[in-house]
């Protein structure tokens, strides 16, 4: 899974991504310090993962991965090339989601390059600017489906009817992610590749005081209702203090965390957001050399789950042995499990499940 982290020049963008990647991308108090987009690959956090080591005692622990972006700050009028404009609306194009970083405090010392805080002119903004470059996209596809059209053909009247659909909306400043299609049609969408067909978070970026104090200030109450709006959710991150735990050793960032009444770091809530936006689930291998996490899409079959491993898995699949989680860590061993009778033997059409630990029967 790749997430491009986009917003305003000096909305905390880079400082977040250096919190959660631990990376080191440059980050500075001017615009357009981010030009080609830093990449950091980061393990995706699972107490379930841990908890199966324990059990299994293997020589090597992998948990899956994500893969964050950070993408050059957006400036008003970027569709036209203003700013870093194409570079970063190409850089879009490659993320499965967007995490849209928005300035939620006041600092003198941190300049805004429109001179005040104001988040949801900022969304309104970069939003238009991906509208704007969704309507020359359709623009050009819709002259030579239209062309197409005339033959009747039922293929390329219904591509019309959801291109024609899709501009309506976003003459109305509506992203296509705010329509419904059926499985047919977002087929047709998704090879677009509109840049408004991207879901997104919101991370409203607040201070370390209105973290401290634990209420919401009026610009994140601003975000959220801006978002209910269009059905996206919305992470409350202090970009700063995430610097400062991502430094800690475990002990250490358990004390600050509960210093500031933290549950989880802002990357477990980030990555969960994401997971749940892309409809995205784990599941586990364990073997004696390696316990291994591996994400898929909720859905996916067994022989399609098996493939991400090895496409030597899904070519052969001949069954699949499965636990729940629950009953591993309840029964203590793979064993033990077996011993019950509590593995099941499941065959193509099974749907894996969040948390199953399988093992992959195959034969090539």
């Amino acid at each position: 899974m790749k997430i491009g982290i986009v917003g305003f020049p000096n909305v905390g963008k880079s400082t977040l991504f250096n919190a959660i990647t631990k990376a080191g991308a440059e980050c500075a108090n001017y615009p357009f310090c981010t030009i080609e987009p830093n990449v950091g690959v980061v393990a995706v956090p699972d107490a379930r993962l841990g908890k199966i080591a324990e059990i299994e005692h293997p020589e090597k622990t992998t948990p899956t991965t994500i893969e964050f972006l950070d993408i050059a700050g957006l400036v008003k009028g970027a569709s036209r090339g203003e700013g870093l404009g194409n570079k970063f609306l190409s850089h879009i194009r490659e993320v499965d989601a967007v995490a849209h970083v928005v300035r939620c405090f006041d600092d003198s010392n941190v300049v805004h390059v429109d001179g005040n805080v104001d988040p949801i002119r900022d969304i309104e903004i970069i939003n238009l600017e991906l509208i704007f470059a969704d309507l020359e996209t359709l623009e050009k596809r819709l002259e030579r489906v239209r062309k197409q059209a005339k033959s009747r053909d039922k293929q390329c009247l219904t591509e019309l009817s959801v291109l024609e659909r899709i501009k309506e909306a976003l003459e109305q400043n509506l992203p296509a992610r705010s329509l419904e299609f059926t499985p047919e049609e977002q087929k047709i969408v998704k090879h677009m590749f509109l840049l408004t067909s991207k879901p997104v978070i919101y991370v409203a970026n607040i201070s370390e005081d209105d973290l401290i104090s634990g209420k919401e200030n009026e610009y994140v109450k601003k975000v959220k209702e801006y978002a209910a709006k269009e059905g996206a959710e919305v992470i409350t991150i202090a970009a700063k203090i995430e610097a400062e735990l991502s430094e800690l050793a475990e002990e250490e960032k358990k004390e600050l965390l509960a210093e500031y009444g933290l549950e989880e770091p802002g990357l477990d809530r980030l990555i969960k957001a994401g997971y749940k936006l892309l409809g995205l689930i784990t599941f586990f291998t364990v073997e004696s050399k390696e316990v291994r996490a591996w994400t898929i899409s909720k859905g996916t079959k067994a022989p399609q789950a098996a493939g991400k491993i090895h496409t030597d898995f899904e070519r052969g699949f001949i069954r699949a042995e499965v636990m729940d989680y629950d009953v591993l860590v309840a029964n203590g061993s793979q064993q033990a499990v077996r011993e019950k009778g509590l593995m099941r033997s499941e065959g193509k059409e099974y749907v894996v499940k969040d948390g199953d630990v399988i093992l992959f029967r195959f034969n090539v």
